[in-house]
């Protein structure tokens, strides 16, 4: 009731705040740890090893949206970015940490465990702010990625820099692996085993046995296998000892072809989004505030180290990688925190002998109040450094295939909405150069014959390349609403005499399009409503010449009402009445036009008609 409280409390504020839930969530955990309200107090630690499962949840998900064939064109990134920061992260922080008169072998360690960065809080902030596809996005996953496959070197590299002196009297050892008894060259064959179980099991023995259930009808039957798959591959992975998030992963990709992926993902993401909150709160509750107000330059000052190393390091390696400046920023500031994998690297370090308890006391706290700080420094970074930053200079902006083309017409988005434009005036030899941003769509469309150019159709240097100067038309069919918004002041700005035709979601985007000055807006469901209507009507038993002048009439009425109701949309009460008054007015028309033209047909004969289609 506590967390749950909490959590219902918090998350809604810190949403309304523009903070993002994941802030609104450790917020949570530190008013009712120990640091505030004392409603939970060590218990909380022990909570965070369960919570952490949702952390594994979310990994498997990724993967399910992640086909084998996009992780495939992924490696660059994956390899180079993410292994270039892991090295160079280790690196940098290894020789801060013995400038600090740290011991060789604690350095390392050290640097190896601040190099990890936080999936959960990165991921879900990033998806929140709808971020994941952008270049900042794929190059923070890309990172992620790596970590996560990194952390089984890490863990072999781990017991040769133990110290014995450090190591506590009682000894331990990690009663999870039972492997660790093994030769290594058994273990590394146990290691390989269990992850080719993974794959082959979702691979071959999954798909019937979901086939089976989902004939049962028993939908939380579904639910409780979704849950023993990620149950039982998560106890495999801590078996071996292995990233029990890594083994998720790759079973959620193997599933991603799967005719049962969507039902996966939605079966499996309740218990995900509620245990990834129960992970943030249980991270906020363990800060331990006694021992940063008792040591407050300290901690501050290797907070503040840490996430400014990080960060210079991966600010460094997105211009090599040919980030823009504002993406740039993004990835950089979203990765730039010590992950939740710390906490448990931490106390095997603990364990082993391998750092102190005064080290790992005082990092576990700027571990966590790092994660805690993340979600505020993204929320920054959007509000100044985004919002007053220049545009990107051409020399920072990403490659394109963009070649020089003479055609009347531009279309910028060749998804299902630009592509049944660019068929029809195809078919009738109307040249157009067509742009579009994602690569994968790109790529398909090219082996299926289409001339389609990879490129950000709101970059003025790339339209003039596609020739903006010279076309006549350009169709403005992208599905993202600020990018369509960002197109259309970058045309009006460089190419004035380029007549726009638009594409819009809804009336509500079709305003925010009319604000703009554009003329020639087209709703994306209006036509294809109009003509379900119409056969509505027809079956009903109307003259199919009756049917279409009334679709013709609505539709009239309905654009010519729009430019009223764009003019009161932001006062409610005003809005509300003008609705009403149009579909009065609507009404008295279509009744006006019926009575005059006498279209109506007569009740028909035949009462089974009005079934036929």
């Amino acid at each position: 009731m506590i967390y749950l409280a909490a959590a219902v409390v918090m998350v809604p504020l810190a949403k309304k705040a523009g903070l993002g839930s994941v802030l609104g969530y450790l917020l949570a955990g530190i008013i009712i740890g120990p640091a505030c309200l004392h409603f939970i107090g060590e218990e909380g630690e022990d909570l965070m090893h369960f919570a952490e499962f949702g952390v594994v949840m979310m990994l498997f998900v990724i993967g399910l949206e992640l086909e084998p064939m996009r992780l495939w064109r992924l490696r660059k990134s994956i390899a180079g970015l993410g292994g270039l920061q892991v090295c160079i992260t280790i690196g940098v922080i290894a020789g801060l940490a013995m400038l600090l008169k740290v011991d060789w072998k604690q350095s390392v360690a050290l640097g190896m465990i601040i190099a990890m960065s936080s999936t959960a809080i990165v991921l879900q902030s990033l998806q929140e702010k709808g971020l994941m596809k952008s270049s900042a996005g794929q190059s923070s996953f890309a990172v992620l990625l790596f970590q996560d496959i990194a952390v089984i070197p890490i863990l072999a590299i781990f017991p040769l820099l133990v110290n014995e002196a450090n190591i506590p009297a009682a000894g331990s050892s990690d009663h999870h692996n039972l492997v660790g008894e093994l030769p290594a060259w058994m273990q590394t064959g146990v290691v390989l085993g269990s992850v080719a179980v993974v794959i082959l099991t979702g691979r071959y023995l999954m798909r019937p046995v979901f086939r089976f259930i989902a004939k049962t009808g028993m939908r939380e039957m579904f639910t409780a296998m979704v849950l023993l798959l990620v149950v039982g591959i998560a106890v495999l992975m801590t078996t071996v000892g292995l990233s029990p998030a890594l083994g998720a992963f790759l079973a959620g990709v193997v599933l991603a072809n799967s005719e049962y992926r969507h039902e996966l993902e939605s079966d499996i993401d309740p218990f995900k989004g509620l245990l990834l909150g129960l992970f943030f709160i249980a991270v906020g509750a363990t800060i331990d505030f006694n021992l940063i107000l008792s040591k407050p330059l300290v901690v501050l000052g290797l907070v503040l180290g840490i996430m400014i190393s990080k960060m210079l390091v991966l600010r460094l390696l997105g211009r090599i990688f040919g980030l823009t400046r504002d993406q740039n920023a993004i990835f950089s500031t979203a990765l730039c925190q010590v992950g939740e994998f710390a906490f448990v690297l931490f106390s095997f370090s603990s364990q082993a002998g391998i750092l102190t308890k005064d080290i790992t006391d005082i990092m576990v706290a700027v571990v966590a109040i790092s994660m805690a700080l993340t979600p505020l420094v993204i929320w920054l970074n959007e509000k100044l450094v985004l919002h007053f930053s220049d545009k990107a200079a051409p020399e920072d902006l990403p490659p394109s295939d963009v070649a020089e083309e003479d055609n009347p017409v531009i279309i910028a988005g060749y998804g299902h909405f630009g592509t049944t434009i660019g068929r029809f005036l195809n078919a009738n030899k109307i040249g157009t150069t067509v742009l579009d941003i994602n690569s994968d769509n790109v790529d398909w469309l090219r082996r299926a014959g289409f001339k389609v150019y990879y490129g950000d159709a709101s970059r003025h240097d790339l339209l003039e390349i596609a020739g903006a100067t010279r076309a006549k038309l350009i169709v403005i069919a992208i599905g993202d609403e600020e990018k369509r918004l960002e197109m259309i002041e970058t045309i009006k700005k460089h190419f004035p005499n380029l007549r726009m035709l638009v594409r819009a979601s809804n009336r509500f985007d079709a305003y925010d399009l009319m604000n703009e000055g554009i003329l020639n807006i087209y709703r994306e469901t209006l036509d294809t409503s109009l003509r379900v209507g119409v056969d509505v009507l027809k079956m009903l038993g109307h003259s199919a010449e009756a049917a279409t002048r009334s679709a013709k009439t609505f539709f009239l009425h309905d654009e010519k009402a729009l430019k009223h109701l764009s003019a009161v949309r932001n006062d409610d009460n005003e809005y509300l009445l003008a609705v009403r008054a149009t579909f009065e007015e609507l009404s008295r028309m279509m009744e006006a036009d019926r009575e005059a033209t006498n279209l109506d047909t007569a009740e028909p004969k035949d009462k089974n008609c009005m079934a036929l289609g």
